[in-house]
């Protein structure tokens, strides 16, 4: 479970905090990736929220193309040629690779990495 705040219409017109709590649940988002907790944000894109204490993989397309918002942590995602980029909180990814051998996502630096996936 991940907590949130949610801001809410009250009776009288005005509004409040709640607190809310959103579901994990640990699935495979791409082949070659370690399964990962990941919850629905509702949406109706199907925006998901990603959290993974370790987000090493092997060589694998993007499963959808989606951009990728970093939240917390570090990663670096290595191209075929190569070519190696770092992101962190606040970095914006447009994957669009999915087919082909696609990338490789190491984590850098101490866990959890957290990103929203949005789909285009």
């Amino acid at each position: 479970m991940t907590r949130f705040t949610k801001i809410v219409r009250t009776r009288d017109g005005r509004s409040a905090f709640e607190n809310g709590e959103l579901a994990l649940d640990r699935r495979i988002v791409a082949e070659g990736v370690p399964a990962m907790a990941i919850g629905e944000l509702g949406s109706s894109g199907g925006v998901q929220f990603l959290s993974s204490a370790a987000f090493d993989s092997a060589p694998h397309p993007a499963p959808r193309e989606q951009w990728v918002v970093m939240l917390r942590g570090t990663i670096e995602v290595t191209v075929g040629d190569g070519d190696r980029r770092r992101f962190g909180p606040g970095d914006l990814v447009l994957a669009t690779d999915t087919t082909g051998t696609g990338h490789v996502t190491t984590g850098v630096g101490d866990a959890p990495f957290e990103a929203l996936f949005i789909p285009v």
